[in-house]
Formats: C-alpha cells, sequence, structure tokens
C-alpha cells in the first residue's frame, strides 16, 4: 500500500473556510481559539472541569452498551482507563446503513491514531467514536452505494416505514435487509469476511444505531474503540444541565451566534447553520418526532415547540423532569458531547469544522473553554483495476477529479492512433508558428493588421481544437471499451462526481480488497500528509 498526497486546496466542492483552517489555521485564530499547533497533535492535555461523579456514571454507561454489542477485551479496558481518569479522542457520524461511506471509517482510524500519539506522550487517552443516533433525516442513513465488479454504482436502500421526522434511534430494521445483504453478495461477486460481519450486524429486529455498533465493534474492536450512543436515558439525564443552561441563557446565545453569523460573512466565509432572532438549540421529541423548540419572541422569556408556547420555568421544569425527550441542534451537539465526556480533542471533516466556527461561542459560554478540532483522515482508495486503467491511459486522480466528460475526453486522445495524434500536434505546433511569423510580418507593414490576424488565429485554432474533439468523440464511438474505462474510473474515483470518501460505503472496500485494507490505512494516517492521501491498494 502507498499513498501520495494531494492538498486540500486542489479538491473538488472544498469551502474556502476549511481549506483556509487546513493551509493556513492561524488565520482562522478567531473562530478557533483552540486550533492546535499540529495536525496531529501529540499533546492534548487540558485543564477540564470534569466531576468524578459523571465520570464514573457516564463509564458504567460506556461499559453496559458496548457489552451489548459484544465488545472484545481492549475495548474494556479502554473504558475502564476512561473510568480511572483517561481523556478521549472523540469523532461521531450518522449511523448509516451498513456502516456508511468509506469517511465513516477512516473517521474512527483518526481518533484511534490521535489517542494513540496522546497515549505515547504521556497523556491516558482513550478513542470514542459518538453514534449519531438522535439524528432525524433518515433519507440520509437508509441508504449504502456499491459498486458492482464492472464498476456500475447500485443504491442499496431500506424499506422503511418510519415515522418521518422521528429520530433514527426509533428504526428498526425490517425483513427486507437479507434480501439487501444478497443484493451486496451479487453485485460484489460472492462472500467475504466483510460481507458476513456485515450479516451478523444487520438483522431483522434491529436498530439502525444498534446494527451500525455491531459493525464497528468488530471492525475496531482491535484498537479499542468505544462507542456510545447518545439515545440512551442516562445519559440524558447526566447531560440535563446542559439542556437546562442552552434554555436559560439562549436570548444571550442567540445573540452570540448571529453576532458570529456576522464576522463569518465579514471574513469572507459562510455560516453553516442559518441562526435566527428565534433560534434556540433544543429539539423536544413531540407524538415520536424530532420538534424545533423556539424563542417566543415577542418581548418575554416565552418558548415555541410546534403549536404550544410554553414559559422558560415551565419548560425547565419539562426538562428537568422528562430529559430524555430533549437533545441537542448540531451546534449544542459537541458542546453536550464535551459535557458527558473528557474530551481532548474532536476529530470531524469539513462540515463539522465549519460548524465549530459557530459552535465556539456556545462553547465559551457553557462550559468555559473550546474543545479543539482537527481534520479527519481523507483518503481516496485506488484499487488494482482502477490503477491499471489510470496507468494504461497516462491518467491521475486529479485528472478524473475533473469530471466524467474530462475522463472520456482524455481517455479519447491517450487512445488516439498515435499518427492521428502526432499529427494534430504537428498542425497546431505549425499553425502557432505561422501565426506568430504572420503577425509579426503583418506588424511591419501596417499595425492596424495585427489584431485582425489575432483574430484570424483564434479562428483557426478554435477549428482545429473543434476538429481534434470530434476526432476524439469518433474514437470513443469506435470503441465502446474505452467509453467502460472512463466511466469506471469516474464511478470508483469521483462517483456521482463526490469524492469517494463521501459516496461510496466503506464495507466495499474491506470486501473486495480484504480486511487488512483497514490497519494498512492506520499505518497512512500520519505518514507525511496532513491533507489529502491518494492511496494505491
Amino acid at each position: 500500500m502507498r499513498s501520495e498526497c494531494r492538498p486540500v486546496t486542489k479538491l473538488p466542492h472544498v469551502s474556502r473556510l476549511f481549506a483556509d483552517y487546513v493551509s493556513q489555521p492561524a488565520k482562522l485564530k478567531s473562530f478557533f481559539p483552540a486550533a492546535p499547533e499540529s495536525p496531529v497533535p501529540a499533546n492534548l492535555r487540558q485543564n477540564l472541569d470534569y466531576p468524578l461523579e459523571r465520570r464514573e456514571r457516564v463509564a458504567a454507561v460506556l461499559e453496559r452498551q458496548n457489552r451489548t454489542w459484544d465488545a472484545p477485551a481492549a475495548t474494556l479496558r479502554n473504558i475502564a482507563r476512561l473510568r480511572q481518569g483517561a481523556m478521549c479522542a472523540v469523532t461521531g457520524q450518522q449511523v448509516a446503513l451498513f456502516g456508511g461511506p468509506l469517511y465513516s471509517l477512516l473517521k474512527a482510524l483518526t481518533v484511534v491514531k490521535l489517542a494513540e500519539r496522546a497515549t505515547a506522550s504521556g497523556q491516558d487517552c482513550v478513542p470514542l467514536f459518538w453514534l449519531a443516533t438522535e439524528d432525524h433525516d433518515l433519507e440520509e442513513v437508509d441508504h449504502a452505494v456499491i459498486p458492482a465488479l464492472d464498476g456500475e454504482l447500485h443504491r442499496i436502500a431500506l424499506a422503511s416505514s418510519a415515522l418521518k421526522g422521528a429520530p433514527v434511534c426509533d428504526v428498526r430494521l425490517g425483513e427486507d435487509v437479507p434480501a439487501l445483504l444478497e443484493r451486496v453478495r451479487e453485485l460484489l461477486g460472492g462472500d467475504s469476511d466483510a460481507l458476513q460481519l456485515l450479516a451478523d450486524a444487520y438483522r431483522p429486529g434491529e436498530t439502525l444505531g444498534g446494527a451500525f455498533a455491531r459493525l464497528f465493534t468488530r471492525l475496531f474492536g482491535r484498537w479499542g474503540l468505544v462507542l456510545l450512543d447518545p439515545s440512551d436515558p442516562e445519559l440524558h439525564q447526566i447531560a440535563q444541565p446542559a439542556y437546562s443552561a442552552a434554555i436559560e441563557q439562549a436570548e444571550e446565545i442567540d445573540r452570540l451566534l448571529l453576532e458570529r453569523g456576522k464576522q463569518l460573512t465579514a471574513a469572507g466565509y459562510h455560516e453553516q447553520v442559518k441562526v435566527t432572532e428565534r433560534s434556540t438549540l433544543l429539539f423536544a421529541e413531540e407524538q415520536g418526532v424530532r420538534t424545533v423548540i423556539k424563542r417566543a419572541n415577542d418581548g418575554h422569556t416565552d418558548f415555541r415547540i410546534g403549536p404550544e408556547k410554553i414559559t422558560q420555568a415551565g419548560l425547565l421544569r419539562r426538562i428537568a423532569q422528562e430529559p430524555a425527550r430533549f437533545s441537542p441542534n448540531v451546534l449544542l451537539r459537541p458542546v453536550v458531547q464535551d459535557f458527558l465526556l473528557p474530551t481532548a480533542v474532536y476529530s470531524g471533516g469539513p462540515a463539522e469544522i465549519a460548524y465549530f466556527a459557530q459552535a465556539a461561542v456556545v462553547y465559551e459560554k457553557l462550559l468555559g473553554r473550546v474543545t479543539p478540532i482537527v481534520p479527519r483522515f481523507s483518503a481516496t482508495l485506488v484499487e488494482p483495476k482502477a490503477a491499471k486503467f489510470l496507468g494504461r491511459y497516462e491518467l491521475g486522480v486529479h485528472d478524473v477529479l475533473q469530471g466524467p466528460e474530462h475522463v472520456r475526453q482524455a481517455i479519447a486522445e491517450r487512445a488516439m492512433a498515435a499518427g492521428l495524434r502526432d499529427a494534430f500536434q504537428q498542425a497546431s505546433d505549425s499553425l502557432t508558428t505561422s501565426l506568430a511569423s504572420l503577425e509579426s510580418e503583418l506588424g511591419k507593414l501596417d499595425s492596424t493588421l495585427v489584431d485582425a490576424a489575432r483574430h484570424a488565429g483564434a479562428k483557426m485554432k478554435y477549428q482545429l481544437e473543434r476538429l481534434q474533439k470530434r476526432a476524439d468523440a469518433a474514437q470513443l464511438r469506435q470503441s465502446a471499451v474505452l467509453d467502460r474505462h472512463a466511466a469506471y474510473l469516474s464511478n470508483l474515483l469521483f462517483p456521482n462526481q463526490e469524492l469517494q470518501e463521501r459516496e461510496l460505503a466503506g464495507i466495499y472496500f474491506l470486501a473486495r480488497d480484504g480486511m487488512d485494507v483497514l490497519a494498512g490505512l492506520h499505518e497512512l494516517v500520519e505518514k507525511g500528509c496532513t491533507d489529502h492521501q491518494v492511496v494505491f491498494l
């Protein structure tokens, strides 16, 4: 396994904020006051106010949950270390079908490496994965994208009848799951150790979050990854003071977030979350649906939960009595996470880093500190077949990231008969030379003719380029094989014109290329590249 480093700034669909955070972190110090000096820091020590009683209660929940998922000894030892005073390197992700996109695996490997480095430097630290089971956007997690052997992309989706707006922790897998697993086996050409792990985890009657947890327990148990399901009622009970504080200080938090939004916009960045003058950071579960709590905004401290109007005092009583009915939104979630955990560092992707630019003011208000965030390991995996095509057509992954049409054009150009390709190149060179000579001589005769010559020359070059493109298109029409190769590269390396890590199911690579892929990627997390790695399997 070898890798090449590619700057994040050269990737498609990268926001200015994320590009600057990776390449010029000092420029964003006002938005990320706790940004680490090193992209993969070893020393993560912080002075955290984390009471022993809370540590014991959270550790007990973690032990109970992870034993439910049949956690191995390494994970239980890490929970014991946490109970005894260890810190956490934390990441998290939605519990998507079959383990989610590749970046879910890369996130887990990142915190494993962060915890290893911190522990080696003298600060006891364990890796922890936060399962986003309280998210309510089922359409984002009910499917997996799997390439077939020929590279065609297939969307495998659950046939769920879950209530719209219900948290995904309430979604149970139906009787269609075995058929979905069989479909995945067909697409990948047979069984494998990875697909057996899927079958063991994804069973009818299991929750979507529970299945995800069982799979990740088996994939990352060797490194002692600890998993946390925040939908647990006991964790809501422990987090209740954070929920109450978010309501007690809702007006001030809203003011701070609105001001932070203006600061980000003035600096040329974007607001990841749109905040209004009525915003709060909590949801309430009403009749099984997550419902936004809003400030009434009528000059009083009243709030609204859907059509219901409730006073601040009444809302605080409800939170105290039934904390499990409440959950944080995306800006409060990391703060609740770090109220529950002794978090030394969080690792996230571009969107999460943008969230943290806003959430910093919530951290400061409610916790009196801001957790540092580091970019997760980012990679494109190139399988042997894809590598063979890249080599044959003298392409790089950067060519594929320019889009399917560019790939088709490049393959047609490189596959064109050598004589014809050379003839076009000679014609282009000759035209350039002749036009330059003609402009020079015309300038001596009448300088007003130079612009006309340049205009005529541009038309000639355009027509020559147009003729070459038509020849390329004819080449593709004559060879369907070339078109299939172009589609294969685009589907595997830039599927649906998205980064591979965001689109393709991570389990695909483990099924096709072997479980050792995880160990190989673990070794690459910090191998001289903190941007994006192109990894040849």
